[in-house]
């Protein structure tokens, strides 16, 4: 019953009477209908509706805090800021909260608050507390194991920043868009593939059957044709973003994928319900 620290992760909270409207009017989540005891994904897009920043949002007693890339933490508080205006909300990245991961049923022996991961009910739980409060009995690199397994992309690490749309890194599959309240940032774009169907690209499960899998970064190819590149890796799993339609006339080709040499083949997430190219459509 694992338990590991993330140090990579930081925590942005935003309080204040205005909070919950100043965050329904920028993210991409619905934060309205935000239980508690519950982190939702969730992105502030730019203009152009690609992903700025990513996050697991929960609710504490007088606002909201956003789990994000601690590299990143001290730019999303910046960025929520801009859109402040005169709304009565306080915004503050929180360097001294440690924050941790536990799942199979694992739970610290500290007091610590605890949140369900909304994207997969296998994730297990968001763990915050001081800094020094618990100890983890698992490495960080447990943690993306596990999480690569289940096919959950994880911004910069399967998706680069300012590049990616929701559909493509699968936001949009992980309860991470609410297609039905008001507009926020980048919302026409958004909702403009959503109703037409035109996100080509995709983050796909990938299984390396030769062995490891290919280093993140790597081109894929088939038939002397980029078809995307890989992502994180664990073993012999791993994530990929493909275009669906190039790999779609790659298995009617016939041509094998390869990356970096390694032969691999690509399953739709068994959560997601986008249509893939036959046969490559078995979910796993």
């Amino acid at each position: 019953m694992p338990i590991a620290l993330l140090p990579d992760r930081a925590l942005v909270t935003v309080t204040g009477p205005d909070a919950p409207a100043l965050l329904q009017g920028v993210l991409t989540c619905n934060v309205e209908t935000l239980g508690p005891g519950e982190a939702r994904l969730g992105a502030l897009l730019t203009p152009q509706g690609k992903i700025f920043f990513d996050f697991l949002i929960s609710r504490i007693p007088d606002g909201f805090r956003l789990d994000t890339a601690a590299d990143r933490a001290a730019d999303l508080a910046k960025r929520l800021s801009l859109y402040r205006l005169r709304a009565k909300a306080e915004i503050a990245a929180e360097p001294t909260v440690a924050v941790a991961v536990a799942w199979d049923g694992a739970s610290p022996a500290a007091e610590t608050d605890r949140v369900a991961d909304a994207r997969h009910p296998d994730l297990g739980a968001r763990l915050y507390a001081a800094e020094g409060a618990f100890s983890a009995d698992a490495s960080e690199a447990a943690y993306h194991a596990h999480r690569i397994a289940l096919a959950i992309p994880e911004g910069g690490r399967d998706y680069a920043f300012g590049d990616a749309f929701p559909h493509e890194a699968l936001v949009d599959q992980l309860g991470g868009v609410d297609f039905r309240k008001g507009c926020y940032v980048g919302q026409e774009v958004v909702s403009r593939m959503q109703h037409r169907g035109t996100a080509r690209t995709r983050i796909l499960a990938a299984a390396y059957p030769e062995g490891a899998a290919a280093a993140p970064g790597s081109e894929v190819s088939a038939g002397g044709k980029t078809l995307g590149t890989t992502g994180s890796a664990a073993g012999a799993r791993g994530l990929v973003t493909l275009r669906l339609d190039r790999l779609g006339d790659a298995l009617a080709a016939g041509e094998p994928l390869r990356a970096d040499g390694r032969l691999l083949g690509v399953a739709r997430p068994a959560y997601a319900t986008f249509a893939m190219p036959e046969p490559a459509g078995t979910a796993v």
